[in-house]
């Protein structure tokens, strides 16, 4: 049935900060790599960046309807989630919607279908992943629902949870963990900074990564 539903649950706004520092494949790794979409969905630009509580949007193939309900109900700062069942011929978002998405406050939009205008877009700054790019034009003729869960890139997202995209792709993470999840992103970004700092003495790969009795168990052999 379709229905709109704009009061859920959001992550905290320190926590969005917190994950906003990290990268996308970072926060995968810390979370016990989980949560990250297809690869398939990429930033129009690849400076773009964004983090904010998922909006989720179900919507038919080649329709925006829902995706313009989305960014008129939407709140500032909450980044929009389409699934509309991976199209890629059709761009369902142009410089259009982008402006009254800047205009909302909304921080990015998430798409597994086609976008369009983007160099308007990359000029606007509005941050804009999506499964193509395609000037097909969309229909506005199908309900569907805001809300609620969805899958999108071979992942599930709720409501309310946070969503981090950048040049490395879009990982998902539950609202509830979002404060552990950042925890450990900073904890694992202090253990690689160590590494980097040990690599720049002389320390060796096999050395740190503790290499020698894996390449032993498995018989490599060197002419050193």
């Amino acid at each position: 049935m379709p229905h709109i539903i704009t009061k859920f649950e959001r992550a905290a706004p320190e926590d969005v900060a917190s994950l906003a520092k990290f990268g996308s494949a970072t926060i995968h790794e810390a979370q016990g790599r989980l949560g990250a979409l297809s690869s398939r969905l990429k930033p129009i630009d690849r400076a773009m960046s964004l983090c904010g509580p998922a909006f989720t949007v179900q919507s038919a193939p080649r329709d925006n309807i829902m995706l313009q309900l989305a960014i008129h109900y939407a709140q500032k700062g909450d980044v929009i989630v389409v699934s509309a069942g991976e199209y890629e011929e059709a761009g369902c978002f142009g410089d259009v919607l982008g402006n009254a998405c800047l205009a909302k406050g909304i921080a990015g939009v998430v798409t597994d279908t086609g976008v369009r205008d983007t160099q308007a877009l990359i000029e606007l700054g509005l941050p804009v992943f999506s499964l193509s790019v395609c000037i097909k034009g969309t229909v506005k003729e199908t309900l569907g629902q805001t809300g609620r869960d969805i899958i999108i890139g071979g992942e599930l997202v709720r409501p309310g949870d946070v969503i981090r995209g950048d040049a490395d792709g879009l990982v998902v993470v539950r609202r509830e963990d979002a404060a552990e999840v950042a925890r450990k992103s900073q904890a694992r970004e202090d253990v690689e900074a160590e590494l980097i700092e040990q690599y720049k003495s002389g320390r060796t790969v096999i050395d740190l990564c503790n290499l020698a009795p894996v390449l032993e168990a498995k018989g490599l052999t060197t002419d050193l």
